[in-house]
C-alpha cells in the first residue's frame, strides 16, 4: 500500500496514494463526474499504487469539467498509437492517463529493454522514411489539418424546423433535421479525434531527432549542459510566433500611420469600440485591412493553451490582441526594440555549435553535423503544431461545442449556455438524442427536468475541487527516472522528483531545470491562468504553474519566468529561449511557495530560484 511516508528526519519518501487522499470539502462525490476509464478503480488498487503518476499541469493546470476530458483522453490515445503501433519508438510506448480530483495524471509506459532493442530496425525504417521525406510529408500534413478545420467550420447546430420543407417530400429525402444534428455531433467528435492523430503524426519524431542529438552529445561531450544542446537548435523561424509577430507589425503600422494615439487612448480597455474609432480616422481603413489580414488565420489563438472550453480567442475577443498592441505601441514610443533578437540567437547558436564541433575528430564531426541538421529541420514542428492543433483546430471545436450547448440551453436542458461542459461527451450524446426524440414525437424531452439540478451539483463539485492545488505526483517514485520523453518534455527527472518531496516549509533556493540562460532579479508575480495576465507589471518575474505560448506578448514586460513543471523541450523552455528570457522550469512548487511581490533571483543558467525576502 502506497502511503505518504517520511524518513526519521522528516523528509517525505513518497507522494500520497490516490486511494487515501481525502477529497476537498464539498467534492466528496467528484468521481461521479468523470468516465470510468480515467479513474483509479478500487479493484486495481495494488496495480495502480505500484506505479508512479505525475500531474500533467503543463497541459492541464486547472480542474477539468467532464466534457473537457476529451483532451487528455484523445491526446494519450493518439500519442500511444504513434509510439507503439505506427513508428515503434524503441524506448517508450504511450502514457496511461488518470483524472484524480479533477487533475490529469500520467504514468509513462516503458518498453522492456529486449523489446526496445528488437524495435530499433523497424523504427529506423519507418521513422527514416519520414525524416527523408519530411518537407513533402509536412506539406501534406498541413493540407490534412486545414481540411479538418474547414470541415469543423462547416458543422451547423441549428434549431430543427416545425416541419420538414415540402421540397424534401418531393425529393423523397426520408430524413429529418435531427439526422444532421446527431450526425453533426458524432462528426464533431470524430474530427477532434482525427486532429489529435495529426497532432502526434510528426511530434514524437521531432522529439526523437532532438533526443538522438542530445544523447550523442552526452557521449561526445561528457558533462555538456542540457541547455547547450538546446542552444544548438534555437533561432529558427516558427509559425507559432507568427501571431505575436503580427501584433508587433500592427503596432508599428499604427505608429507609421499616425493612429497609435487611438490605440492607447485613456479610458475603458480597448475593444470593438477601438476598431470603430480607427475605422473613422484618416488612413484607418489601411490599418484595418492589415488587422483583418492578420486576424485570419493568425488570431485563431487563445489566451490559454486551447485545451479548455472557456479559453478566450483573439479572433472572438478583440480586446486581447488590442491590449497587446497597446503595450507594443507604448514600448515603441519609449524607443524599445520589440522584435525577437533572432540574429543574436543564431550567433550564439553558431558559436556554441562551433566550439563543440571543434572537439570532434572528422568522423565524429560528420555524424554530429548530420544529427544536428536533422534536429534543426524537424525542430520547428515541435512548436508549430501548437498553433494548428491546440489553438486553431481546438478553437473551432470548442466554438462548435458551445453552439450545441447553447441550442440545448434554449430548450431548457441546463441553466447556462455552456453548461453542456458539465456532461461527459457520451452523456451529451444521450441528451442530444433526448432533445431530437422529443422534437420528433412532438412531446417534451426529459432533459429539462433531469439535467439542471445535476449540472448545478457538478458545478459545485468542480468549484470545490479547484480550491485545492494538485499533488505534483502520486505514490512512491522509482529509484531512477529513465523514460526519455518524460525527462525532456515534463522535466520529470530523479532530481526534480526528490526536490518535490522536500517539505513545503523548506526555505532557500528552489531547484529546477536550467531552461533558458541568463539571470534576473525582481518582484514575483504569481499567475495561475490567462485571466491574470493583465496583472503583470513591468519589471516583474512571472511565476506560474505553467506558461502558454500565447503568453509571449507579455514577455516584454517581465524579467524572467519560473514554472512548476516542464523540461528542456517544454513549450515554456522553448519560447523563453526564443525570446531571450531567463527561465527555470520544473521547480515543482514555485507558484505555491512564492508570493506575489516577493523579490526573487532567477538563474536560468544554473536552474535555481532564490527568494530574497
Amino acid at each position: 500500500m502506497a502511503t505518504q511516508q517520511r524518513t526519521s528526519s522528516g523528509q517525505h519518501t513518497s507522494f500520497p496514494s490516490p486511494y487515501e487522499q481525502p477529497a476537498p470539502e464539498g467534492a466528496e462525490d467528484w468521481r461521479s463526474l468523470y468516465p470510468y476509464n480515467v479513474l483509479f478503480q478500487p479493484e486495481r488498487r495494488a496495480m495502480e499504487e505500484a506505479k508512479f503518476w505525475f500531474c500533467d499541469s503543463q497541459h492541464w493546470p486547472t480542474v477539468l469539467k467532464p466534457f473537457e476530458t476529451i483532451g487528455p483522453e484523445l491526446s494519450t490515445k493518439c500519442l500511444g498509437q504513434f509510439n507503439t503501433r505506427y513508428f515503434l519508438v524503441p524506448p517508450a510506448n504511450g502514457l496511461e492517463c488518470r483524472i484524480h480530483q479533477g487533475y490529469v495524471y500520467h504514468n509513462p509506459v516503458t518498453v522492456d529493454p529486449d523489446e526496445a532493442a528488437a524495435r530499433v530496425p523497424e523504427f529506423l525504417r519507418r521513422a527514416g522514411y519520414y525524416f527523408e521525406h519530411w518537407d513533402a510529408l509536412l506539406v501534406n500534413w498541413k493540407r490534412k489539418v486545414l481540411a479538418t478545420i474547414r470541415e469543423l467550420e462547416a458543422l451547423r447546430f441549428g434549431e430543427p424546423p416545425d416541419a420538414q420543407p415540402y421540397e424534401e417530400i418531393e425529393r423523397g429525402t426520408g430524413l429529418d433535421a435531427t439526422d444532421t444534428l446527431l450526425g453533426g455531433y458524432d462528426r464533431l467528435l470524430a474530427l477532434c479525434h482525427r486532429a489529435w492523430q495529426y497532432h502526434f503524426e510528426f511530434l514524437n519524431l521531432g522529439y526523437a531527432a532532438y533526443l538522438d542529438l542530445f544523447q550523442a552529445c552526452r557521449q561526445w561531450f561528457p558533462g555538456i549542459p542540457d541547455q547547450a544542446v538546446a542552444t544548438m537548435v534555437q533561432g529558427v523561424d516558427m509559425e507559432l510566433f507568427r501571431p505575436d509577430d503580427e501584433l508587433k507589425r500592427l503596432a508599428k503600422l499604427a505608429v507609421e500611420l499616425g493612429l497609435d494615439h487611438l490605440l492607447t487612448a485613456p479610458g475603458p480597455a480597448p475593444g470593438q469600440d477601438t476598431l470603430d474609432t480607427v475605422a473613422s480616422a484618416p488612413r484607418g481603413d489601411d490599418w484595418l485591412v492589415a488587422w483583418e489580414t492578420a486576424r485570419d488565420p493568425w488570431f485563431n489563438f487563445t489566451s490559454g493553451n486551447g485545451l479548455y472550453a472557456d479559453d478566450r480567442y483573439w479572433r472572438d475577443d478583440p480586446a486581447l490582441p488590442l491590449g497587446y498592441i497597446h503595450d507594443y505601441v507604448l514600448r515603441l514610443r519609449r524607443g524599445e526594440y520589440i522584435d525577437r533578437r533572432v540574429a543574436e540567437l543564431v550567433a550564439e547558436r553558431d558559436r556554441i555549435t562551433g566550439e563543440y564541433a571543434a572537439l570532434l575528430d572528422p568522423a565524429q564531426r560528420a555524424d554530429f553535423e548530420a544529427k544536428l541538421r536533422l534536429a534543426r529541420q524537424v525542430y520547428p514542428y515541435v512548436e508549430n503544431h501548437n498553433f494548428y492543433i491546440e489553438h486553431w483546430t481546438m478553437g473551432v471545436f470548442w466554438r462548435k461545442t458551445r453552439q450545441l450547448s447553447a441550442l440545448l440551453h434554449r430548450a431548457g436542458f441546463w441553466p447556462g449556455e455552456n453548461d453542456m461542459l458539465y456532461l461527459t461527451r457520451d452523456e451529451a450524446r444521450v441528451a442530444l438524442f433526448d432533445f431530437a426524440s422529443g422534437w420528433a414525437r412532438g412531446s417534451a424531452p426529459l432533459g429539462p427536468d433531469h439535467w439542471p439540478p445535476e449540472v448545478e451539483r457538478r458545478r459545485r463539485i468542480v468549484r470545490a475541487l479547484a480550491s485545492r492545488r494538485p499533488e505534483p505526483a502520486l505514490n512512491r517514485p522509482p529509484a531512477a527516472v529513465t523514460e526519455p520523453f518524460s525527462i525532456m518534455l515534463w522535466g520529470i527527472t530523479s532530481e526534480r522528483v526528490r526536490s518535490w518531496l522536500t517539505d513545503l516549509d523548506t526555505t532557500g533556493d528552489l531547484i529546477g531545470l536550467a531552461a533558458s540562460p541568463g539571470r534576473a532579479e525582481g518582484p514575483a508575480r504569481i499567475v495561475r491562468g490567462p485571466a491574470e495576465l493583465d496583472l503583470v507589471q513591468d519589471g516583474e518575474i512571472l511565476v506560474a504553474p505553467v506558461t502558454a505560448p500565447s503568453w509571449a506578448p507579455v514577455f516584454g514586460r517581465i524579467r524572467a519566468t519560473v514554472t512548476d513543471i516542464g523540461g528542456v523541450m517544454s513549450h515554456a523552455a522553448i519560447v523563453c529561449r526564443e525570446y531571450s528570457l531567463p527561465a527555470v522550469t520544473g521547480t515543482g512548487s514555485a507558484s505555491t511557495r512564492i508570493r506575489t511581490g516577493q523579490r526573487i533571483r532567477v538563474d536560468g543558467t544554473a536552474g535555481t530560484v532564490t527568494v530574497l525576502d
